[in-house]
């Protein structure tokens, strides 16, 4: 009883101690998480979904750094760790050395979870969106490289799951912000966003803290070719 007690308390203590400094004591990854765990992981991915401000996101890149700890043997944290990460990149206002820096750590994030046998197509498509994060930080200079890996690492994701529709949605941004001349631009990615639209429909994560982001970016993305075919039907 003391022994189970004792890891309630630990796993509470790193999921809302932000500010903590001292690292928890890993358990041996054979042993199960402790009581409780699966609430605060839910709490904390539901909390990464509703944000986009960079100070809340680091914040629960450190809780997930911590209940990667509490639960070594579940690559759900680390995963959610890079998301978080990426999306730090995305919304953050700092230097581009600054962002390379968080996705250095993103993608160290995602080779645990990748050691960790998480699902391959979800962390390739991960990985391919961390490549486009690059890619944004400095587009003139990248696009070559970042474009063309984040293209080989989608294609990868879709093999190794045909129905993950978050490859499609990277895979459609992809092209949508690749130039016009280069094959891509906004009208060769809506059929892109069409198909991730209606993996959308049809997914159904293996459990309640799988990945399920996405959906919202498509259907807005989608609208607003709507917005724009209306307003050009109107001149």
């Amino acid at each position: 009883m003391k022994t189970q007690l004792l890891l309630l308390a630990l796993v509470a203590a790193s999921f809302t101690s932000a500010s903590a400094q001292q690292k928890v004591p890993a358990p041996a990854a054979a042993q199960a998480a402790p009581e409780g765990y699966t609430d605060m992981l839910a709490a904390t991915i539901t909390d990464l979904m509703r944000t986009g401000d960079p100070a809340q996101l680091k914040e629960i890149s450190g809780k997930l750094e911590r209940a990667a700890a509490v639960a070594p043997a579940d690559w759900l944290p680390r995963y959610y760790q890079a998301y978080a990460l990426l999306i730090t990149t995305f919304q953050s206002k700092e230097e581009g050395d600054v962002k390379d820096k968080y996705l250095d750590q993103a993608e160290a994030a995602l080779a645990q979870a990748r050691k960790l046998r998480g699902d391959e197509s979800e962390l390739m498509t991960l990985q391919a969106y961390i490549h486009q994060a690059r890619l944004g930080i400095s587009p003139m200079a990248r696009s070559m490289k970042y474009s063309g890996l984040s293209a080989e690492m989608v294609e990868q994701a879709k093999k190794a799951n045909p129905a993950n529709p978050r490859a499609y949605l990277v895979q459609a941004n992809n092209v949508y912000y690749t130039p016009k001349m280069f094959g891509g631009g906004p009208e060769a990615a809506k059929p892109l966003y069409e198909q991730a639209k209606a993996r959308f429909a049809a997914f159904k994560p293996a459990t309640a803290l799988s990945p399920n982001w996405g959906e919202k970016q498509a259907i807005s993305r989608l609208a607003a070719y709507e917005k724009t075919a209306a307003q050009t039907a109107a001149k």
